[in-house]
């Protein structure tokens, strides 16, 4: 154990002292956050040219209601659309073409330019028809009122969901919040098996082809130097997650603060300060609906059990990169070359593809037989367990899938040990899983 203890700490420092691990893990959280708030901002800034959109409206109807906005200016023109296309005056952006009435016919207009029509415009143009259009068709009815009708029977209904605590209390809960976080951990899940599963394997295939490995098993046993590298680069994978969760939600808040204008509203700090006191009711100028929508969002917090999402998180996190870094020791352990590894990997990623993938589809039927049995499989549940968590899983469920994840961990852990230490030593040859079988038999 003292020697697996060496191994680890050897993995760790010498990784996490390279130049490419400071790089990526201090540089990444910019990059995710330019890649969030720079086109954002970019957006945000308009050309200061005018774009001009000549309307030929033969019914005269419509002309009137296209207004100038910041970035189109919209004139009558009494010209036809070959005038315009015989002229050499290259002023006009786009033309609107109307040869009838729309109502009776909707393909009489048309907008015609020599570059492609902005979305921007085409939206414009069809709101702008779209509005009139409506109002005629409701006058055709000759319904005195009609529009305040239909005004006054619109509904903007949404239930209201509540769980129940087993001490009888009551929580608002909302399937959204719990899909956004489940699908969170499924992601963070993948993501972490898959790089430094194959973390594992390049390490393996370095050492071996340098030859430093047969140094190393000179002193310490192939099952200790396998399961030091695979502790040791799990302490550098969430070393690094730990730094860019920290590094990105400042830069996330830091964004946030500066595209909302680099002030906060004093009449929220105000309120928040109001209802802190205690006395929220009887505060003046208190915007109660604000109040209920905090309350709301305070009792959909409370409704999710975040300690057992926690603890079992934790639990299948640990054990799913154990059974899949296993995998690809023994592989990186097998192979001379990176070409050699397709073979072997292409198994392996379609596991956690349809993992992926079958998170995904579980995420509306948490409980459904594809959610189900895909959270018990051990090469599927670390990532489609993480969907159901927030759906308050049954603890017989939980148990017997973190019973079977890591009794098949330490097993493929086993086997692959057993083709670890013959295949750390061969040289020259592609083997066959014919003949890695064959190793675990030795």
């Amino acid at each position: 154990m003292n020697k697996i203890g060496i191994i680890i700490r050897r993995e760790y420092l010498r990784r996490v002292s390279k130049k490419s691990f400071l790089l990526v893990t201090f540089l990444m959280p910019f990059m995710v956050a330019a890649l969030v708030f720079v086109p954002l901002w970019l957006s945000s800034i308009r050309s200061d040219e005018v774009k001009t959109v000549a309307v030929m409206d033969t019914t005269g109807k419509y002309v009137s209601l296209f207004e100038d906005t910041g970035n189109f200016r919209f004139i009558n023109s009494d010209k036809s659309l070959n005038d315009y296309r015989n002229s050499d005056n290259k002023e006009i952006f786009a033309f609107l073409n109307i040869t009838g009435d729309l109502l009776q016919n909707p393909k009489a207009a048309t907008l015609y330019s020599e570059k492609q029509i902005p979305g921007e415009l085409s939206r414009l143009v069809n709101q702008t028809l779209e509005r009139v259009l409506e109002e005629e068709k409701l006058t055709s009815f000759n319904i005195p009122n009609l529009r305040e009708i239909i005004n006054e029977s619109k509904v903007d209904f949404s239930v209201q969901t509540i769980k129940w605590g087993a001490d009888g209390s009551e929580n608002t809960s909302s399937a959204m919040v719990a899909s956004v976080l489940g699908m969170i951990f499924t992601l963070v899940v993948y993501m972490f098996i898959v790089a430094y599963g194959s973390m594992v394997m390049q390490g393996v295939m370095e050492e071996k082809t340098n030859r430093i490995v047969e140094l190393m098993i000179s002193s310490v046993r192939p099952f200790d130097l396998m399961m030091g590298k695979i502790i040791g680069i799990a302490f550098v994978g969430l070393t690094q997650l730990f730094l860019w969760g920290i590094m990105t939600s400042a830069l996330v808040a830091g964004g946030t603060f500066l595209l909302g204008g680099g002030a906060t509203d004093t009449s929220n700090v105000q309120q928040g300060m109001s209802m802190a006191q205690g006395g929220m009711l009887m505060q003046p100028g208190v915007n109660m609906a604000a109040m209920q929508e905090v309350n709301e969002w305070l009792g959909i917090i409370h409704s999710i059990n975040f300690v057992e999402i926690g603890i079992f998180f934790i639990l299948y996190f640990i054990g799913g990169y154990l059974l899949y870094a296993a995998i690809f020791a023994a592989i990186g352990s097998a192979i001379n070359q990176q070409e050699d590894s397709n073979q072997f990997i292409a198994p392996v990623m379609v596991f956690m593809v349809f993992a992926l993938y079958a998170g995904i589809y579980s995420i509306d039927n948490p409980d459904g037989p594809l959610a189900f049995w895909c959270s018990m499989i051990p090469f599927t549940s670390p990532v489609v367990m993480m969907v159901r968590l927030p759906y308050d899983v049954p603890v017989w469920e939980l148990l017997v899938s973190v019973a079977l994840l890591f009794a098949t961990a330490l097993a493929i852990t086993w086997l692959s040990a057993k083709i670890y230490r013959v295949g750390i030593l061969m040289y020259g040859k592609k083997p066959s899983i014919k003949e890695m079988i064959k190793w675990v038999k030795y």
